[in-house]
């Protein structure tokens, strides 16, 4: 019981500031494994709500005594799940429940506290043949990182056993590190697009407003920084997309030849810019979501696409920030005057729904809930026992309509997941215990 009242403790903490939101506080390191699992499911009836949106939803409970869960992979030939926790362990989740036995244990090598940890993790497409998988994950300062920085952060790559139960420790490849100014912003998603290529979240370098140590100047003067804006000192503030089947010279990794900066100013890697915290991303089809952690006001999900400006720091979500008026464009001087981006998704920390730090989903492609088909499912880290769903439409922002999940299994929500049914899973935390659901009608 004294472990069990440890574990709930560190897992309230840590789920309060992973996210970015800028209300979080420093959560203590975690030092426990995950243990215990458990099947069952809450809710008690549900209601149609008009254009066939459920008025509320349940959630299998899959496992429960994690620390507190960042990610979920699902291995492509078998029922099994892989949970990253922000503790730097990797948990293996199959018909059997959670075993004891870790996929992967990187607390050696992870730095956690704040928004640091093991924060993502992405299976090669061809997992199923090849058994490689990337992580992505904060360590101590390395070779390169200043002194004066908070960290490094780290993309690997690793190969697991041929039964696909336990990953080679000894396997590990360092494929990219970038300098972390602070501690926090430091995103984490890591997800293959339908390209093949890797596609990778990087924060702004962490503070506050991509401002102070380790934030550069950029063509907006009104506010002072940042990363979001740069494209060549830095890999902050930015979405990559690189090749890991290929090698660029003496890099552990390609380029696209495609992508948008290559053969011009700025940086090859980049495919995106002007992000805050794009904490967590997905795919559907070739629509790509990435949801940006907000600063004080506003959260947003972008529909990206290469190229994009997404506006940060000169605007939080579509709203000037810091300034009265800005511009909705950059000069003609930097990239020909590219614009700034509205969301497709965006609402106040204030009203309804309200919230603190967005915590991006996917779109459902499932049968459990045939109205839930084809939106946009995602939540906030205060959840308080809800999901958002947004409806495409032709304006921006896209509507955003409450669900409610019943029973009380969800106080803090921190990832979500989709598997090859196109089925959802959340992954979050209630009364300082970290769990893996799968959402399902209420019932």
């Amino acid at each position: 019981m004294k472990r069990r009242r440890l574990l709930q403790t560190v897992v309230a903490g840590t789920a309060t500031g992973l996210a970015g939101c800028s209300q979080s506080t420093t959560p203590a390191d975690q030092t426990t494994n995950a243990t215990g699992t458990e099947s069952t499911v809450t809710g008690t009836g549900s209601t149609a709500a008009s254009g066939g949106l459920p008025d509320e939803v349940g959630l299998e409970t899959l496992a429960s005594g994690l620390g507190a869960p960042t990610d979920v992979a699902f291995a492509p030939e078998a029922d099994r799940r892989y949970v990253a926790e922000q503790n730097g362990r990797l948990s293996v989740h199959g018909s059997d429940g959670l075993r004891d036995a870790p996929f992967l244990d990187l607390r050696d090598a992870v730095e956690v506290g704040s928004e640091k940890g093991l924060l993502g993790v992405a299976l090669h497409p061809d997992f199923a043949e090849n058994r490689r998988l990337f992580v992505r994950y904060s360590a101590p300062r390395r070779q390169g990182t200043p002194s004066s920085y908070s960290h490094t952060f780290v993309l690997a790559e690793f190969e697991a056993t041929a039964d696909g139960r336990r990953v080679r420790r000894d396997s590990e490849r360092t494929v990219l590190e970038i300098p972390e100014p602070q501690a926090n912003h430091n995103a984490g998603s890591v997800l293959f697009g339908p390209d093949g290529y890797l596609y990778v979240g990087v924060g702004d370098g962490g503070a506050g407003g991509d401002q102070g140590a380790g934030h550069v100047q950029d063509w907006y003067d009104a506010v002072d920084g940042g990363n979001g804006q740069d494209v060549t000192e830095n890999l902050l503030g930015s979405v990559l997309r690189i090749d890991v089947d290929s090698r660029d010279g003496d890099e552990p990794y390609g380029i696209p030849d495609d992508n948008p900066l290559v053969g011009g100013p700025g940086r090859d890697e980049q495919y995106a810019w002007g992000l805050r915290n794009p904490w967590r991303m997905s795919f559907d089809g070739t629509d790509f979501f990435v949801a940006d952690v907000g600063q004080r006001r506003y959260e947003e999900v972008n529909l990206v696409e290469k190229g994009g400006n997404y506006g940060w720091n000169v605007r939080e979500g579509a709203h000037c920030y810091q300034a009265e008026n800005c511009p909705d464009a950059t000069p003609k001087s930097v990239r020909g005057g590219e614009p700034l981006v509205d969301p497709v998704v965006e609402y106040a920390h204030s009203g309804d729904p309200g919230g603190v730090s967005v915590i991006g989903g996917h779109v459902y492609r499932g049968s459990a809930l045939p109205g839930l088909r084809g939106t946009y499912v995602f939540g906030d880290l205060r959840a308080r026992g809800r999901l958002f769903v947004a409806t495409r439409s032709e304006n921006r922002p896209w509507p955003i309509r409450v669900v409610e999940v019943a029973g009380d299994g969800l106080e803090r929500i921190l990832s979500f997941g989709r598997d090859d049914a196109g089925e959802l899973y959340v992954l979050g935390t209630a009364g300082g215990d970290g769990r893996l659901h799968r959402i399902v009608p209420a019932g």
